[in-house]
């Protein structure tokens, strides 16, 4: 992985130690379809087949983490019904410390299992983000914050050109099935020499409570995503699953303004 600084992860690890507490070994701790001892100093990635730069950490918070980070943001942030919220340069403290524990589990998380086996530990592809991406200052300076009650999702898109390379988002509450597509798809177009059913493949991604996901190169600037769920569209391993509330956290970086 990515090497820190010196005293980089004690460092991240002490600044995170107020908002999220002391990671827990206990079972009761480890959301549902993980195994015990995920979480926090025991982050795990993989990087999801067929789209390149997306890398998927499936325990990235444990319960208790996840309830903290969800009493931080409802406090003050969702008010008076509203199920957005945007902060642009400064970010709120809960938002930093996020983005420095997201910065140390990329550090120190293994990625090993989710490496092809032409891939090797000196190749970009290996870390979940680019070494530039990972060390930049600020890490992340935009977020936003949504709420989705059942059935609402987000339709396909790529993020907008404002933001640089590397993207990340952390799920809360309920699971989903986030699909990405080809952008060039969008055009029913097929490549030269292929099929339109191979423009128009999509790749689910199960994110479950507590997981964090990352986009870079390819996953942020060639591929949409999107949340579709509608009844009988959040399928995976061949059931349905339940709609509950979700929340979700997104950190971007804005690149410089120029006229």
């Amino acid at each position: 992985m990515a090497a820190a600084g010196d005293g980089g992860e004690s460092h991240y690890r002490e600044a995170l130690r107020e908002a999220f507490g002391d990671s827990s070994s206990s079972d009761s701790d480890t959301p549902a379809g993980v195994s015990p001892g995920a979480g926090r100093g025991h982050w795990r990635w993989e990087a999801v087949a067929g789209v390149r730069g997306l890398w998927l950490c499936a325990a990235f918070l444990s319960a208790d983490e996840q309830a903290r980070l969800l009493n931080a943001i409802q406090r003050g942030w969702f008010i008076n019904a509203d199920n957005q919220a945007m902060r642009f340069g400064d970010l709120p403290s809960w938002a930093v410390e996020l983005s420095a524990l997201i910065r140390e589990a990329i550090c120190v998380g293994d990625a090993s299992a989710g490496l092809g086996a032409e891939a090797t530990n000196e190749d970009e592809d290996a870390c979940p983000l680019p070494s530039d991406l990972l060390w930049r200052e600020p890490f992340f300076d935009q977020m936003i914050a949504n709420r989705y009650r059942p059935g609402e999702g987000i339709c396909a898109h790529v993020d907008l050109m404002r933001f640089d390379d590397g993207i990340a988002i952390v799920s809360l509450e309920s699971a989903c099935v986030m699909r990405f597509s080809r952008a060039e798809a969008a055009s029913d177009t097929p490549k030269q020499g292929g099929s339109a059913s191979e423009s128009t493949a999509e790749v689910p991604v199960l994110l479950n409570p507590g997981s964090l996901a990352l986009m870079s190169g390819d996953a942020r600037y060639l591929w949409m995503h999107e949340i579709n769920r509608k009844p009988g569209r959040q399928l995976w391993d061949g059931r349905e699953l339940e709609q509950r509330r979700r929340t979700s956290v997104t950190l971007r970086k804005l690149l410089p303004y120029t006229d």
